[in-house]
């Protein structure tokens, strides 16, 4: 089993996980509205896969 020599500081550990965001995001189109957004994620008006799933208030 591994087991590391010396603690891995939170620095070091941030600039290893770093270069994800650094690729583009997948961008998908709602069918239903068509609205871009991010894959698997609901549209800013609460589509997902064509249905509404949120329902925001307009006050």
């Amino acid at each position: 089993m591994a087991v590391q020599k010396s603690k891995v500081t939170r620095a070091t550990r941030g600039q290893r996980r770093s270069h994800d965001s650094l690729t583009a995001k997948t961008l998908a189109t709602d069918h239903a509205t068509g609205e871009v957004h991010l894959r698997h994620h609901m549209t800013p008006d609460g589509y997902f896969k064509g249905r509404q799933i949120v329902v925001k208030d307009n006050d």
